[in-house]
């Protein structure tokens, strides 16, 4: 396969990797457009508009609205008639996410001022939150996992699915996901309209108070669009890895990584950067030997060809320096002493250390959610966790001597602002 190179040293590297971190804009305009339509439509139609949507979009012909939930009973029987081993499996996985999630509870805390104000934070969940869980080219129950668990850590009491369900089936392994998780309100739809329904409500599905979770560009738009009505977790674009790779490790493991990351769809972006020519060299032939074997081998080849790269740097301090300006989703820093780089890394949604530390692993069992910035955006977010379903309000309570003693200063404030009734309210505490 010929993969793009590119090299630190060429005089037009930059601008060969923003070409290579780029999207297709015209394509991102008609993606805004169907998607604003979308919204439109289950807002003026509700039921009718996702019944029709669901039809038309995933081949899924229903009766009627009622046909949209999941029956309960239906979930838990998937869980009871799934093989041993996969209950097992699942139910291990879940253990293992909400043990590291435990560590991210935040609670309330007050402390007293010098004039006797009481003031604090107070930490609440939300009441309710929709999670989109993909089921277009492949089905994802670990995603129910990676979501629900760091909600229910938090408190959140309601919790609601969404999934499409291409040509009416469902994925048993997420019906059994959702049922080990305690969610009983699950709804076959999917796409733009699964969102505006989340975030507008319809008859049949109750409005929630944030989205979360990965999707397609149809559904990272929608979210995009009706963040306001509700809250969201992130824009997500595709997946992405980055690897940096050094000769201590296997030219066959790296390969297999890029080839996790570019399974998921053609748009999926795998990139490895080395100091090392023989390494690069290494791991493209790896990946000639290996790629014919591939269950997925069509959308692997294609995302690799397509959004692909192979780096050569002049040294590790270049590779962790294009790691900050790619900030990446998934990170692999598959170097001797992986740690000593660990204080260079800036920007990187997860960073996997050492060569037994598969980005696939982080996927299912490690622990932290695989809900993660894309698209750069690690620059300024972060993954999923407990404190995506808590929010904060201040809380204050003045004494009658510390609204005298500080209210002098709200007063000067307001009257610079020419906010006279501002300052006529802070004005009268003080004259206690």
């Amino acid at each position: 396969m010929d993969l793009k190179r590119l090299n630190w040293t060429d005089e037009n590297f930059q601008q060969q990797l923003t070409q290579l971190l780029s999207r297709d804009q015209a394509v991102v305009q008609q993606v805004e457009q169907r998607v604003d339509d979308i919204i439109a439509q289950v807002r003026a139609d509700g039921d009718a508009a996702l019944m029709s949507l669901t039809a038309t979009l995933d081949q899924n012909e229903l009766a009627n609205a009622r046909q949209l939930r999941v029956p309960p009973s239906q979930l838990k029987q998937a869980y009871e008639q799934l093989a041993p081993h996969l209950r097992d499996t699942l139910e291990q996985c879940a253990k293992r996410i909400d043990a590291y999630h435990q560590y991210q509870l935040q609670s309330d805390w007050t402390f007293e001022d010098a004039v006797g104000n009481r003031l604090g934070q107070r930490v609440t969940p939300l009441d309710r939150v929709g999670l989109y869980v993909p089921g277009g080219k492949a089905a994802y129950p670990s995603s129910v996992l990676m979501n629900a668990i760091p909600a229910r850590v938090a408190g959140v009491n309601e919790l609601v699915v969404v999934v499409p369900a291409p040509q009416g089936e469902l994925n048993p392994l997420v019906l059994a996901a959702a049922h080990i998780v305690g969610i009983e309100e699950v709804y076959q739809v999917g796409g733009a309209q699964a969102v505006a329904a989340l975030a507008y409500g319809t008859k049949t599905i109750a409005p929630v108070d944030k989205i979360v979770g990965p999707g397609n560009q149809y559904v990272a738009t929608a979210k995009k669009r009706v963040f306001g009505q509700v809250g969201i977790d992130m824009v997500a674009g595709p997946s992405e890895v980055l690897v940096v790779a050094d000769a201590t490790v296997d030219p066959k493991w790296v390969a297999l990584d890029l080839f996790a990351q570019a399974e998921h769809d053609e748009l999926a972006q795998s990139i490895l950067i080395s100091a090392d020519i023989n390494v690069l060299s290494a791991v493209s032939e790896a990946i000639d030997t290996l790629l014919p074997e591939q269950p997925r081998r069509e959308i692997i080849e294609t995302a690799l060809q397509d959004v692909g790269a192979l780096i050569q740097v002049p040294s590790l301090e270049q590779a962790f320096e294009c790691v900050n300006r790619i900030a990446p989703e998934h990170l692999e820093v598959m170097v001797d002493t992986p740690e000593q780089w660990l204080p260079r890394i800036r920007h990187a949604g997860a960073i996997f250390l050492g060569q037994h530390s598969a980005e696939s692993l982080g996927d299912y069992c490690l622990g932290p959610s695989h809900v993660l910035p894309t698209s750069g955006s690690a620059r300024f977010s972060s993954p999923l966790g407990v404190y995506d379903f808590q929010k904060k309000s201040s809380v204050i309570h003045c004494s009658a001597k510390g609204a005298k003693a500080v209210a002098p200063l709200a007063e000067t404030l307001a009257e610079a602002e020419r906010l006279t009734a501002h300052a006529a309210s802070a004005a009268c505490r003080s004259q206690e």
